[in-house]
């Protein structure tokens, strides 16, 4: 009986607590165009935490408590309006709003609005305003679409494609052409195989948006070619709190039979906390001497099982205070995600013999991948009518347990059909930034600016205990196996960036009589300083003396070689070479001027010039140098002038005409400049270049875009570069020997021309039964051409003049969206997404053989997200639709005979994938 006397005591209450609140509502609207309702704009009740955002069709509701408030209305690129208003019990008061955008300029080549950038229509309008040709995409779009992580993001970007395990290919070009930065400062990569850090990495509840610059200009760094990409961390104007959980399923990924390193089947390893065990010995010493050490604790052992499920979460914290009398702002947003999945990829794995028409190996590969990713964030801003100041810390963390399986034949033995190469391999990379900024307007108008930062980052990858088993396969699980050769092969390979250092500090001055167009100058300096080493060691297992064949179970061999290094059959032995330690560093200081200038109402004209210095010491020994001999040394500096010309012609209040021409350099990978070789047990190798250069760009744009609505696009542009001394991955020539070895070398130029169209349409101009539905598309046509240099000492190219390596002929983007509501609660985006690139050249041919080719490759995705009474997010996708095969394969045209029936290289399926993820915000 108590019980429901509380029961109803409570409802009653709440029923009066509720009735005595009244509510304000209505439509904000644009003035500007022909005042058509404005999504998204932001509504709050000044002095509160209330506050709430327009929906799809301009409306929005708040309840509150009777009283007098202010009621704040703004939207990014828009003038704010305060209207004063008073409730009382239970009213229902209707407030309209039309804002216009005549009072709020973004005409600056670098807009420094950052509100609520994350919104589509936002960043469109930016687009719109921006002097350099650039795009943007921001929070709200990658959730429609589905988008979990930030790579996958910008390839709904025109020109932009992601090739598994190689990033992303901008216009073509693929990773070692861009750049990235964090919040304006430069990062350094997490590991030496990529240019920048993979961007799979960034989840998207962290990151606010993205920029990415297709032209140059004199404040960004002058290694450019493809895009420099800025990834702008979260800072919210809200307070809130989410929680998001999800899973996946991939065909023929999960729920299969799968293998996983015994070191990885722990609760530790399953966070991406694990690999301890995969250390070095500290008995083998600092520096390598040849020393025997048996003490491992890593196993040979896998674990045979069935994969689960994908799974992730993610906690997101943000809130914002008023401090002081002046309203001054401080705000600061935590957030926390990880994830993981399982991965397979079955199916040839095979390579010709250089300068023959057979196969080297022929092998059919089976590989099993379970991978983590974690990411922390911590934002703070502090903020006052003419200082704004931030710090933001990110940490990314990234695990790869590999275990694969080759089984075929190797070096052209085809009387050896069975033999198995078993790799088992785990990569972990870390990366930790602490990032300073500041702005202060030295002048209460703004005219006089300053504003600087500065970034200290570490990143730590390493491969400890990359191990190889070598034998003949006799069944499912046995092989027959001998001591030495490519068996029982242990690598350790670290790479530590042990401190980067990168800073900014810009001055601005704006002039002129228009208040809407000032005119800028700017002045600053940007660079880096960093000091890298490296480390690859070889461990192998040596026989005592003559030892016979074992069969072995190779899911379980650790018994077997733990009992023959008991009875002394066995022992590990250090043989490490003179490449194995390499120390790197690394300075870069630029300093540019840049002018925008406003001629008349219709004309902008940006120029600026960048003067980039680079020092460059790298000390190395080469393979068959004494461990203990001094390092060679190979310093290089170069004072690099970069001029730019941006140039807008407004050719109606909906249209722009831009032109851009710049000069700019491109910088190697680093593993492309080191002279280390990087060893696999079934022959094939990898090799950086030591005598490495810089490639020079000249690049032209050409654009031509038309904004119908604030919802719509319509772009072509035209562009060209011209590259001098393009590096380009090939293979070295071993004279008809076997085995196989990727290289990179400078050849003489490369031209580019392409044009790109882009087209954002709201299909309800068609039809009103159309309401809701919008389609976008963009594509990317190139023509490229790549001249060989004939006098480098490593010339065995097979064509002098080709198609650049890396570069795709065409590529295209789609997505059809479909926006509508169950009920005024519950709101729906269902989005159909496509994307395909034109065959590319993956390496070059040498010795008669025609270059190796990355073949087309089709995705579909499909992706349903539903908003629940504003606080729920429901997202359903289903990836890789149309599954089609991954081909790398030889060409076609071969100057020498062709044996093999044949030409694929190496082939795959990927999966179909079907996930589901939730979300609560609070």
């Amino acid at each position: 009986m108590k019980l429901r006397l509380l029961i109803l005591t409570l409802f009653i209450t709440t029923i009066s607590f509720a009735q005595s609140k009244g509510t304000i509502s209505g439509v904000i609207t644009d003035k500007n165009s022909n005042n058509e309702t404005l999504p998204f704009a932001t509504v709050l009740v000044k002095g509160t935490k209330i506050n709430t955002t327009t929906d799809i069709n301009g409306k929005y509701t708040i309840s509150i408590a009777p009283g007098s408030y202010t009621i704040q209305y703004s939207f990014v690129g828009y003038e704010t309006k305060e209207v004063a208003v008073k409730v009382t019990e239970g009213a229902k008061l209707t407030l309209d709003q039309s804002l216009s955008s005549g009072g709020y300029t973004l005409k600056d080549v670098v807009v420094t609005a950052t509100k609520n950038r994350q919104k589509e229509t936002a960043l469109l309008l930016e687009q719109k305003n921006a002097v350099e040709i650039k795009q943007s995409i921001g929070a709200q779009e990658m959730s429609r679409k589905g988008v979990s992580d930030v790579e996958a993001g910008l390839t709904k970007i025109t020109g932009i494609t992601k090739v598994e395990s190689r990033g992303l290919f901008v216009r073509g070009l693929e990773d070692r052409y861009n750049n990235l930065q964090v919040n304006d400062l430069a990062v350094p990569s997490n590991s030496p195989f990529k240019k920048i850090i993979p961007l799979d990495l960034f989840p998207t509840d962290i990151v606010g948006y993205m920029d990415v610059f297709k032209t140059f200009n004199p404040n960004i760094y002058g290694d450019f070619a493809g895009a420099t990409i800025d990834i702008h961390t979260s800072q919210p104007t809200t307070s809130f709190t989410k929680l998001s959980y999800g899973v996946g399923y991939t065909t023929n990924n999960n729920m299969s039979d799968f293998l996983l390193s015994s070191d990885a089947d722990n609760t530790k390893s399953f966070f991406g906390f694990g690999g301890q065990e995969r250390q070095l010995p500290s008995g083998f010493g600092k520096i390598p001497n040849g020393q025997i050490n048996n003490n491992f604790e890593s196993s040979w052992n896998v674990k045979k099982m069935k994969s689960p499920l994908n799974t992730s979460f993610g906690v997101t914290h943000a809130d914002n205070f008023s401090i002081g009398k002046n309203s001054n702002t401080l705000k600061y947003i935590l957030g926390v995600n990880f994830d993981n999945k399982y991965q397979i990829r079955k199916g040839a794995d095979r390579f010709f013999a250089i300068g023959q028409g057979e196969y080297d190996n022929n092998l059919n590969r089976s590989q099993y991948k379970f991978l983590t990713q974690a990411s922390a964030l911590l934002g703070l801003e502090y903020k006052t009518d003419r200082l704004k100041l931030s710090t933001t810390s990110l940490f990314l963390k990234s695990t790869e347990n590999q275990i694969q399986d080759q089984v075929g034949y190797t070096r052209n033995a085809k009387d050896n059909p069975n033999e198995i190469i078993r790799l088992n391999q785990y990569d972990e990379s870390n990366f930790f930034t602490n990032q300073l900024k500041s702005e202060y307007k030295l002048t209460e108008e703004g005219n006089h600016l300053i504003k600087g930062g500065l970034s200290y980052t570490r990143t730590k990858y390493n491969q400890p205990d990359r191990k190889f088993i070598n034998g003949v396969l006799l069944n499912e699980e046995e092989a027959e196996t001998r001591y030495g050769s490519n068996h029982l092969i242990r690598q350790f390979l670290d790479v530590e960036n042990n401190f980067h250092l990168s800073g900014f500090f810009e001055y601005q001055y704006l002039f002129g009589k228009n208040e809407d167009k000032k005119n800028k100058l700017s002045a600053g300096y940007n660079g880096y300083a960093e000091y890298m080493t490296t480390s690859y060691r070889f461990i192998s297992g040596i026989p005592n003396g003559s030892q016979p064949a074992n069969i072995v179970n190779i899911n379980n061999i650790d018994s077997s070689i733990q009992n023959d290094i008991a009875n002394n059959n066995l022992s590990f032995t250090e043989s490490t070479n003179g490449e194995y330690k390499t120390k790197l560093d690394n300075r870069v200081d630029g300093v540019y001027a840049n002018l925008l200038f406003h001629v008349g109402e219709k004309l902008e004209i940006n120029t600026g010039l960048r003067a980039e210095n680079t020092i460059r010491d790298l000390k190395y020994r080469l393979i068959f140098d004494p461990i203990g001999s001094a390092y060679r040394t190979n310093l290089t500096e170069k004072l690099d002038i970069l001029p730019s010309l941006n140039i807008k012609y407004l050719v109606n209040e909906n249209s722009n005409i831009r032109f851009a021409a710049s000069r700019t350099i491109t910088r190697p990978v680093l593993f492309e400049t080191l002279p280390m070789t990087y060893i696999s047990a079934d022959g094939t190798s990898e090799r950086g270049n030591e005598n490495l250069k810089n490639s020079t760009n000249t690049n032209v744009d050409l654009k031509y875009e038309i904004f119908p609505t604030k919802n719509e696009l319509f772009a072509v542009t035209l562009f060209g570069k011209h590259i001098q001394d393009p590096i380009e991955r090939s293979f070295d020539n071993f004279g008809g020997g076997s085995g196989r070895q990727v290289a990179y070398y400078n050849n003489k130029t490369a031209s580019i021309f392409g044009a790109e169209f882009e087209v954002i349409i709201e299909l309800s101009r068609l039809s009103e039964q159309l309401e809701g539905l919008s389609f976008g598309a963009n594509t990317s046509i190139m023509h490229t051409e790549a001249v060989a240099d004939t006098n480098r000492g490593s010339y065995f190219d097979t064509f002098e003049k080709r198609q650049l390596q890396g570069a795709s002929n065409w590529l295209v983007n789609a997505d059809l969206k479909y926006a509508f509501e169950f009920n005024s609660e519950w709101k729906n985006t269902a989005t159909l997404v496509y994307g395909v690139y034109g065959d590319r050249i993956y390496a070059v041919g040498i010795a008669g053989q025609d270059n190796e080719y990355e073949k087309a490759f089709h995705k579909l995705d499909f992706i349903w997200g539903q908003n629940i009474n504003k606080k729920w997010d429901i997202k359903f996708s289903i990836n890789n639709i149309l599954n089609p095969n991954y081909r790398r394969v030889l060409g076609g045209d071969n100057k020498i005979p062709i044996l093999e029936s044949s030409l694929t290289l190496q082939e795959y399926k990927r999966g179909t994938g079907f996930s589901t993820s939730i979300s609560y915000t609070f």
